[in-house]
């Protein structure tokens, strides 16, 4: 997937969209879960409103003589308490006290108020507002005396209307404070979240556009929150980037540069290297002195100039990974680094002849021949001896020479300033541990000082060794 595919985003992608509707979606739940316990009260009040009033009714019949009222008034009663019959019962008998006006007839439900618990009276409200229409509701609560139970016959249709309604207000107030709520938070988080990560997100997609680039650089900023410890951290690394860019352009630029000086420079010092073996044939005694010196400076300075192009031009090259005569490969590389001159150098190759590693054999073969230069470099004119030692493993490298002095060891395969040597330049080593890397292995020192130093070269394990 591109960077413009996944940078496209719909509207509910926005962060903002998602925390609004979020908000609104948090309230209405609130609400809703708010509501049935209100809902059940409303309910547990109308039906006790009505209760009440049936018994208003019926203590109005004590004043009747022998509680005997016309047809009329009983129905003007019922009317009066909207109830359609009123009873008293006992243990032994049921007295109708107002007489349905007529024939009750449709489906009945019986509610026992005296027994109804909190939890039951939400579902019997929940079931009120799915109840069909024309049901009847017979309502039983605490009569007159102990032991008689008041029982009331209402019609439910207007108990289920009043819940509708008292419903349809709930609603309206939880989306009006859900919205106001929503739009406040909104607000809120758009001012002390939303903005700061929209400032963030387009400075780390201005920053993958253009690394390298100052002119929309991330400042720090003084929140002390989690936003404002991570705009901290991003701009300090985009700080640490940008100027790794910066360093990488001047160094290519300056690498450029160099190479162009070098390669000039190799042109006019092969032109005094010419010079140099026409002076030898002169019968002068003081030129012949100085012809030799001569040619050891010409030698040094090619050196540095040829080592100087390898390393401004190199890419660590892949490696090819195969087995290695490792033995075969390191005589190769000493004949290379020592050359057939004649020197006080001893070297022992100690690795058996069918000695086998894994690894790519140009990469060893260019790591031995700098490890066994260098350290005949550091014995120099009073030689000593080199020591290859190891298997397939590891290959030690070691010398009987005078050790690295402190300033070499701190910048150890640092280009430019790991060398011991006043005309050395230290790319050898650095180029060595790239070397060793590009196989998967490692270069390391393991010991230096009066008695030699001792390089170890870690070879990559072979396929399906443990």
């Amino acid at each position: 997937m591109s960077h413009q595919n996944r940078d496209r985003s719909g509207l509910f992608d926005s962060l903002s969209v998602r925390l609004f509707l979020v908000t609104i979606g948090v309230i209405l739940l609130v609400e809703f879960i708010v509501f049935l316990p209100s809902a059940a009260n409303y309910r547990e009040n109308w039906l006790n409103e009505r209760v009440q009033a049936a018994r208003i009714a019926a203590l109005s019949l004590e004043a009747a003589p022998s509680r005997m009222v016309s047809e009329e008034l009983s129905n003007d009663l019922l009317m009066r308490a909207e109830v359609l019959a009123v009873a008293e019962l006992s243990a032994d008998m049921r007295e109708q006290i107002l007489p349905p006006a007529m024939p009750l007839d449709g489906p009945m439900k019986e509610i026992d108020m005296m027994e109804e618990t909190y939890l039951g009276s939400i579902g019997e409200t929940l079931e009120t507002l799915a109840a069909p229409d024309g049901r009847m509701l017979v309502v039983r609560a605490m009569g007159s005396g102990e032991g008689r139970v008041l029982e009331v016959i209402l019609p439910e249709a207007p108990l289920k209307k009043g819940l509708g309604a008292y419903a349809a207000r709930i609603l309206i107030v939880s989306l009006i404070v859900s919205f106001t709520a929503a739009m406040l938070i909104y607000l809120l988080l758009i001012l002390l979240v939303v903005r700061p990560m929209q400032r963030v997100t387009q400075a780390v997609i201005q920053f993958r556009q253009d690394p390298g680039s100052w002119s929309r650089k991330l400042g720090p900023t003084t929140r002390r929150d989690e936003i404002g410890r991570a705009q901290n951290a991003l701009a300090d690394m985009e700080a640490a980037v940008s100027e790794s860019f910066r360093q990488r352009e001047r160094l290519a630029q300056l690498g450029e540069s160099v190479a162009k000086i070098n390669h000039d420079l190799r042109n006019t010092l092969s032109t005094a290297q010419l010079a140099s073996d026409a002076l030898s044939t002169s019968d002068d005694p003081r030129v012949q002195r100085a012809v030799p010196r001569l040619e050891r400076a010409l030698e040094r300075a090619i050196a540095l100039a040829t080592d100087t192009l390898k390393y401004g031009r190199s890419s660590t090259p892949l490696a090819r990974l195969q087995p290695v005569n490792l033995s075969e490969t390191i005589d190769e590389a000493a004949l290379e680094a020592l050359g057939e001159q004649e020197t006080q150098i001893e070297l022992s190759n100690d690795l058996r002849p069918d000695e086998t590693g894994h690894g790519d054999p140009d990469h060893i073969y260019r790591i031995a021949a700098n490890l066994i230069r260098n350290a005949a470099e550091a014995m120099g004119e009073r030689g000593g001896e080199i020591r290859i030692s190891g298997g397939a493993g590891h290959i030690d490298f070691a010398d009987s020479g005078p050790g690295l002095p402190q300033r070499a060891r701190e910048n150890l395969f640092r280009p430019f300033a790991a060398s011991s040597r006043k005309d050395g330049t230290g790319l050898g080593l650095s180029l060595s541990r790239d070397l060793a890397r590009a196989m998967g292995g490692e270069l390391s020192l393991v010991e230096t000082g009066e008695g030699g130093t001792r390089f170890r070269l870690t070879l990559p394990p072979a396929p399906g060794a443990k």
